[in-house]
């Protein structure tokens, strides 16, 4: 059988890689070395100009199957890797059958489970947030139809977000997309993912890559726990009286807040209309990252356009008290975020993504400032940042760096050291 390639439109260098040899025996100078998580798959990574792909063998059926499931989930705005194509009908030099590859595009600035809490310094909160991302993550999943089947740490990979986490689908194949999922196909997903998490977590503890103070079954179940409380306040209708209206607006906000939108709510009356019941329609996620979309065309993840959102507000308020809101996003990007960008090496812009490098130096200067009693400037809290923090950073393009506990990065701020001259910027 010949060679065939279903593909997006990608890199064409993809074709003339040496699909007549298996993953396993493909050379050295080929692939490049990335951190991944256990796979029941042999997995590759290739970097072809700048951008690297992850090629994974596996039967042709489940191949184009989880290639079609990924182009739906991304569609459908899922957070999942990017499909890229699948290459069937390989056959090595001797003639024998090869498995079919599936190709897909490295999530850039993300690590698996393992390099994340294989650290003698890992910190339950950090643990917590990872669990965190992880139910948000099948949250997202289920209310868009999607069963996992299969959830895992393993399965996940992870980015910074402003002091927490994003989580990412890697692998789909044993997933299904339906219109609407039972409670019993949600349990599922949960009862796996926890035995899961818990399982993968005695696994490092056993191998000394975990601190003996952690318990895995705690946080199993603490990851249960999570992933209801999110449920039920993003889909259980809430009943509220009539002279406390105001509490429909609360709980709008606390949607928004965890980064949902509400496309429609419906109302009903109860107990001769003194108590009215309401049940949000919770959309898309990513009410945040839409918004700052729209003030500045710059895309980043939920939390870090939370955040820097936060940042923007109190610059109108401070700077342009008086112009529209779009005007004084459009000061916020040239004074403040290209300002803190234009600010830092090239050779060092490859570290960290730039909307959390922003965050990073906004809450450096936070510090800076607090400790010094006075505002120490954006130039000089850049400046200070980069000296103190980046340049001792791996590039986060392969590895994540230091714990994401906001009071670590504040703790080694030298005020004393630190130019407090004001300048032009806020």
């Amino acid at each position: 059988m010949a060679l065939r390639a279903t593909a997006t439109a990608a890199e064409p260098e993809l074709l003339f890689l040496p699909w007549d040899v298996a993953l396993e025996d493909w050379p050295a100078d080929l692939t490049v070395a990335m951190p991944r998580g256990i796979s029941r798959h042999i997995v590759r990574f290739v970097r072809i100009n700048g951008a690297v792909y992850a090629i994974k063998e596996i039967e042709e059926h489940f191949a184009q199957r989880e290639y079609e499931l990924l182009f739906d989930l991304r569609r459908m705005g899922a957070p999942c890797v990017e499909p890229v194509g699948v290459v069937a009908g390989r056959r090595d030099t001797a003639g024998e059958d090869l498995p079919a590859a599936l190709i897909t595009r490295h999530l850039s600035f993300s690590l698996p489970y393992r390099a994340l809490m294989s650290r003698t310094n890992l910190t339950w909160e950090t643990a917590e947030r990872l669990i965190d991302a992880l139910a948000l993550l099948i949250v997202r999943l289920h209310l868009l139809g999607f069963a996992w089947n299969d959830c895992s740490l393993s399965n996940t990979l992870f980015r910074r977000d402003a002091g927490a986490f994003s989580a990412y689908l890697v692998d789909a194949e044993t997933g299904d997309i339906q219109e609407l999922l039972s409670r019993g196909q949600r349990m599922y997903d949960i009862e796996t993912a926890s035995m899961n998490v818990m399982g993968e977590l005695m696994d490092l503890q056993a191998g000394g890559l975990l601190p003996e103070s952690f318990d895995p079954l705690e946080l199993g179940e603490e990851f249960r726990r999570r992933y209801e409380h999110l449920w039920m306040t993003l889909t259980e209708p809430v009943t509220v009286a009539g002279k406390d209206r105001y509490q429909i607006q609360t709980l709008l906000r606390t949607l928004n807040g965890l980064g949902f939108d509400v496309a429609e709510m419906t109302a009903e009356s109860t107990d001769g209309g003194s108590r009215i019941r309401v049940t949000p329609k919770v959309v898309d996620a990513g009410h945040h990252r839409r918004r700052m979309m729209r003030l500045t065309g710059i895309d980043m993840h939920e939390n870090q356009a939370r955040r820097l959102l936060n940042d923007l507000d109190s610059f109108r308020l401070l700077k342009a008290p008086d112009s529209d809101e779009d005007v004084a996003a459009h000061r916020w990007v040239t004074d403040v975020y290209e300002g803190i960008l234009a600010r830092v090496p090239k050779d060092l812009r490859g570290k960290i993504e730039s909307p959390e490098l922003v965050y990073e130096v906004l809450l450096h200067r936070w510090y800076a400032s607090e400790r010094a009693g006075k505002d120490v400037g954006l130039k000089r809290a850049t400046d200070d940042y980069v000296k103190k923090h980046l340049r001792q950073r791996p590039d986060e393009v392969a590895v994540l760096g230091p714990a994401v506990d906001a009071e670590v990065l504040g703790d080694d701020v030298d005020v004393a050291h630190l130019d407090t001259t004001p300048d032009m910027l806020p």
